[in-house]
């Protein structure tokens, strides 16, 4: 407790008015790879409880923010409340629209087991992954937050197959001790036959 209350950036949050800490990480994310630009159309997977959403949101995009939990109102900022999974909803909703950025800071509720908790993540990651090449506009961006393991260099090189450049990102605002990391996929290029 004594830790959180004296985070920096838990300071700054309630100064900035965003809802979590990790509002900063994205800001990093942001303004190292130049993702979210005025009138984008933004996916926010797991928004839950909304930093990403207002970052997104401030910056000019166009927010649509998927989480299974509830989420409260953000304003210029859709909501939806699905599995990431359940594809055929999200497709009746969206129609034929694409995205240009496509956000994860999804994660399992720690289990404090480092071996399960980096399966558990990773499935997450696919699952955003697949939604992604559904979704994700032909040049789009992906950022897809993991904890680092056996499998994040697997995940890796299959982003390396459909973005022209994949980079490993861990923000000052990730505390130092986690193994928590982002991955940027800049310039899709794959996922184009998929129905």
């Amino acid at each position: 407790m004594h830790r959180h209350l004296n985070d920096k950036y838990v300071q700054k949050t309630n100064k900035g008015g965003y809802r979590s800490r990790s509002a900063y990480k994205l800001i990093e994310i942001d303004n190292k790879f130049k993702l979210l630009q005025k009138g984008q159309k933004v996916i926010d997977l797991g928004a839950s409880p909304g930093g990403w959403s207002q970052v997104a949101s401030r910056k000019g995009a166009n927010v649509v923010a998927i989480d299974i939990k509830p989420v409260n109102t953000i304003a210029g900022v859709e909501y939806i409340q699905c599995d990431i999974n359940e594809l055929e909803i999200l497709r009746n909703k969206f129609k034929d629209q694409k995205f240009d950025v496509i956000l994860s800071d999804m994660a399992p509720e720690s289990c404090g087991l480092k071996s399960l908790d980096h399966i558990r993540i990773m499935l997450l990651c696919e699952a955003a992954l697949n939604l992604a090449k559904h979704f994700l506009n032909y040049g789009g961006k992906f950022v897809v937050k993991i904890f680092q393991g056996e499998s994040d260099k697997d995940f890796y090189n299959e982003l390396k197959k459909i973005f022209k450049t994949v980079k490993y990102f861990k923000p000052k605002s990730s505390r130092s001790e986690s193994t928590e990391m982002y991955l940027v996929g800049l310039d899709f290029v794959g996922g184009k036959d998929l129905k």
